[in-house]
């Protein structure tokens, strides 16, 4: 910009009206939903905990430039409906398990096909690998930004008998939490219910549902202790993991300077360790939680998480990668982390 149209503008900005000069000094207001509790910093359920903290950080980072208002407990929207919210920009941000949307985005599944992710090392290492930019350039087109990489384990809560092996879901009504997983419930003989994982406790409650997969952090979150008797926790192994990222709408991200973008980057991926640590704290605490409560608590041996994989490889795995070119790309790249 030359020397006179940068004064000619900040002339322009000195004799402004003062409600123009206010518009122009405001910051920018971005809404935040999920469908977890809401709490605080300092307590509740580590993914409302992690979205404070970002909007925290990301307000003092930028003086106040960036504002944030949190919904928790989908009070500003349905879990389904904030996905495609985000891809439409009608949403600004959201914590949430990429599978609410795979019926839409089939892509997506990859990251909660069972038995494709097995620990944590493995989970992380997938944003540095081809696996991860893949996956970040088809989130691009379809308009959404990753902020913060948070893999979680899952475990399964049952109103009868624990789900060790895939025979002992037979007969059972369970809910998968993804298409891919019911799959296999229904492989193994289970009666497959679909339904957010903030529905499952009044679904085990009234008797609709006898068991449900969820992760550790919802399994304590909603207190499924308190309508269940026995809990197989993800301590020993898990197949059951999945991406619940902190997703930002590109149009949205799109909109603010570049000084803005770095610094909601850096936040989001410096928030990784503690959604790391946090997952595996609530995969202990939920065994401890069950035993506390008169539950049974299990976890899985090598055996039973082989017999989960098999299934699932002949099932799910074959099945996604069927879809559709990009499918079939995703999980060519996924399987190259599989040690």
């Amino acid at each position: 910009m030359s020397v006179v149209t940068r004064r000619t503008l900040l002339g322009a900005i000195a004799t402004s009206p003062l409600w123009l000069q206010a518009a122009w000094a405001q910051p920018t207001n971005l809404k935040i939903s999920h469908q977890f509790p809401g709490g605080s910093v300092a307590e509740g359920d580590f993914r409302d905990r992690l979205c404070r903290m970002f909007a925290a950080e990301a307000e003092r980072n930028t003086r106040g430039k960036l504002k944030f208002s949190i919904y928790p407990a989908s009070r500003l929207m349905p879990s389904e409906a904030q996905i495609p919210a985000l891809a439409k920009g009608a949403l600004d941000l959201t914590l949430v398990p990429l599978s609410a949307a795979g019926a839409a985005m089939p892509e997506l599944n990859v990251v909660s096909m069972p038995g494709l992710v097995t620990s944590y090392e493995q989970g992380y290492a997938w944003k540095d690998a081809e696996i991860g930019q893949e996956f970040k350039r088809v989130l691009a087109e379809r308009g959404i930004v990753i902020l913060s990489w948070i893999w979680q384990a899952g475990g399964v809560a049952s109103r009868a008998r624990p789900i060790v092996d895939p025979q002992d879901a037979a007969g059972l009504k369970v809910r998968g939490g993804s298409r891919e997983m019911d799959m296999i419930l229904k492989e193994a003989g289970a009666d497959v219910v679909s339904m957010a994982s903030n529905q499952i406790r009044k679904a085990m409650q009234d008797g609709a549902l006898d068991a449900a997969m969820t992760s550790s952090s919802s399994l304590i979150s909603f207190r499924l202790d308190e309508v269940s008797k026995s809990v197989t926790t993800a301590r020993g192994g898990a197949y059951w993991f999945m991406l619940e990222p902190l997703l930002m709408s590109k149009t949205a991200f799109d909109r603010l300077p570049r000084d803005q973008q770095a610094a909601l980057t850096k936040i989001g991926a410096d928030l990784e360790g503690f959604a790391r640590k946090s997952a595996q704290m609530d995969d202990a605490a939920v065994a401890a939680l069950f035993q506390g409560a008169g539950g049974r608590t299990v976890d899985l041996n090598g055996d039973s998480l082989r017999k989960w994989q098999d299934i699932a490889r002949n099932t799910a795995w074959r099945d996604y990668g069927e879809r559709n070119a990009t499918c079939a790309r995703l999980l060519a790249l996924a399987e190259k982390t599989i040690a």
